[in-house]
C-alpha cells in the first residue's frame, strides 16, 4: 500500500497543517507545536517536524519589510528615535508572529507533497 492511499494527505491551511477529514486545530497542540502523529489517520509527523525553518523564513521576510520601511521613513521624514520605537515595535511583532503558523503549515504540506525524508545511504550489493 502506498503512502498516498494509506494516509489522508495534509493540506495547506492558514491556521495549521491538517488533514481534510479533521479540523485544523487537532494536529497542533500549541502555537507552533505539532503533534507526533495525526489523530485521524495516524500519519507520522516526526519526519516533517522542522522547528527552525518557519522562524527563519519569517525573520528574513519581516526583516526585509520592516528595515526597508524604517529606512524610507527615516530618509523621507527624519522622525525622532522614540517615534521609530512607537512605529516599528508593533509592526515587528505583527509581521513576525502572525504568519508563523501559516508558514509552518505550508512547509509541512510541501514536505509531504515532495515526500521529504531523512537522508539515507542506499547500498547496492553486487554479488
Amino acid at each position: 500500500m502506498t503512502e498516498q492511499t494509506k494516509h489522508c494527505p495534509p493540506r495547506f491551511s492558514p491556521a495549521s497543517p491538517a488533514v481534510p477529514a479533521l479540523p485544523a486545530r487537532q494536529n497542533v497542540s500549541g502555537l507552533l507545536t505539532l503533534r507526533e502523529k495525526c489523530e485521524g489517520c495516524g500519519l507520522d509527523y516526526s519526519v516533517r517536524r522542522r522547528r527552525r525553518w518557519p522562524a527563519i523564513f519569517v525573520i528574513l521576510l519581516s526583516g526585509f519589510i520592516v528595515v526597508g520601511a524604517a529606512l524610507i521613513v527615516e530618509v523621507k521624514y527624519q522622525p525622532p528615535f522614540w517615534l521609530h520605537a512607537v512605529l516599528w515595535l508593533p509592526l515587528i511583532l505583527l509581521v513576525t508572529l502572525a504568519p508563523l503558523r501559516m508558514i509552518k503549515g505550508l512547509l509541512i504540506s510541501l514536505q509531504y507533497h515532495h515526500k521529504a525524508a531523512e537522508g539515507r545511504f542506499e547500498r547496492e550489493d553486487k554479488a
